[in-house]
């Protein structure tokens, strides 16, 4: 059997909560298409966020650690895809549209630097005369500018409400990026969800990155309420299992300690508020998702081990300074003379009318880690052919 879009938007209609965001209300695409036999516009803009380069770049982006100390760290795309999974369970659970939370949680990071944070607050550094840099921004450009897939319009051309999570998951108010969206007004839950889904995958599986790198010890991260409840449930589940299924069995326990909470937390502030429609979650005045006050204890705390602990550990600290190094040398030696980048990077800026420091940011900003690495070594060492 073969299910139309509007069979699928049917579905939606019968099986989606009220206050979620079904397909067929979308506002559309800045650029008019076609609707497609079989995907809503939803499935469709996850798809074209999939088959992106810049989607296939994140494989080769820092998370916390940098890409070659090691196979099995997370990257900044694993990490994408863990916060998408998160991303689907809490959508599902609390009827919202699936395929639009996902769609938002796979561009969340699209726009991210080199070396992961490090990188970002470089390159804002370097930007500040210019206007800034902001990773959030830099993902909605990317999927509106950077990225040319088609013949007709530049960008991915993705509908408004994808566009508009991807700028306003997360604090939005200041943010220049979100002044075409209304930031009087909050996006739709699927987009709220995707901040969160974000903070939970990143804490568990820093803390199993962390251990596992020898930087984090279980007695440091015992300071952490929610990892010591987690591995005193994991050792009584299975108290003869080795210390490494112990690690991954406390990292579980945690991610569905705190999605638990926010979903019930979620359903508890939607129910207070009288949340009943997609135009009452725009108007509420706040977020409407938030774990619960003990869970957001517990989540604070765990931050500041991680800070503690993890962050700010010397060699964490060694490559944050180092790939600060490396983006500022990059950065400056491009502004110095342009030519040095290729040719269609300039064509671009000068086609475009766009400032050479734009085009420098946008060039740098799409580098994966060993690529800035190789360039540095191609521009600095007089020994490396160019």
């Amino acid at each position: 059997m073969l299910r139309t879009r509007q069979e699928l938007e049917e579905i939606e209609a019968r099986t989606l909560a009220p206050y979620a965001m079904p397909s067929r209300a979308s506002k559309g695409r800045r650029y008019p298409e076609p609707e497609h036999a079989i995907r809503t516009i939803f499935q469709r803009d996850r798809d074209r966020i999939i088959h992106s380069a810049a989607f296939r770049r994140l494989e080769y982006k820092t998370q916390v650690f940098v890409n070659h100390e090691g196979d099995y760290y997370r990257t900044r795309l694993t990490h994408t895809l863990e916060a998408a999974q998160i991303t689907r369970t809490l959508a599902r659970a609390l009827g919202l549209n699936e395929e639009l939370a996902e769609a938002v949680a796979l561009a969340h990071d699209l726009g991210h630097t080199p070396f992961g944070h490090a990188g970002e607050k470089v390159l804002n550094e370097l930007m500040k005369p210019y206007g800034g840099f902001d990773h959030n921004a830099q993902s909605l450009r990317t999927v509106d500018w950077i990225e040319i897939r088609y013949p007709n319009f530049r960008g991915l051309n993705l509908s408004f409400e994808v566009r508009e999570g991807i700028v306003k998951h997360s604090n939005f108010h200041e943010r220049p990026a979100a002044r075409e969206f209304d930031p009087a007004t909050y996006p739709c839950l699927e987009a709220q969800i995707v901040d969160l889904a974000d903070e939970i995958a990143y804490l568990a599986h820093d803390v199993d990155d962390g251990v596992k790198a020898g930087m984090l010890s279980f007695e440091e991260l015992n300071a952490s309420s929610m990892f010591r409840e987690a591995a005193v449930a994991a050792r009584a589940a299975s108290p003869e299992a080795d210390q490494r299924v112990q690690r991954y069995q406390t990292v579980i326990r945690m991610i569905d300690a705190m999605s638990t909470d926010l979903m019930t937390n979620m359903a508890s502030e939607i129910e207070r508020a009288k949340i009943a429609s997609i135009g009452e979650v725009r108007q509420a005045g706040r977020a409407l998702a938030s774990f619960g006050t003990a869970m957001g204890a517990q989540v604070e705390e765990i931050k500041q081990v991680m800070r503690d602990k993890l962050y700010r550990h010397y060699r964490v600290s060694r490559m944050t300074e180092k790939a600060g190094r490396v983006l500022a040398q990059l950065f400056e030696t491009y502004m110095s003379e342009p030519r040095q980048m290729p040719g269609h990077v300039l064509t671009r800026a000068e086609r475009d009318g766009e400032p050479v420091s734009r085009a420098v940011a946008d060039y740098i900003a799409g580098m994966t880690d060993r690529f800035a690495l190789d360039e540095y070594r191609k521009l600095f060492d007089p020994n490396e052919r160019v």
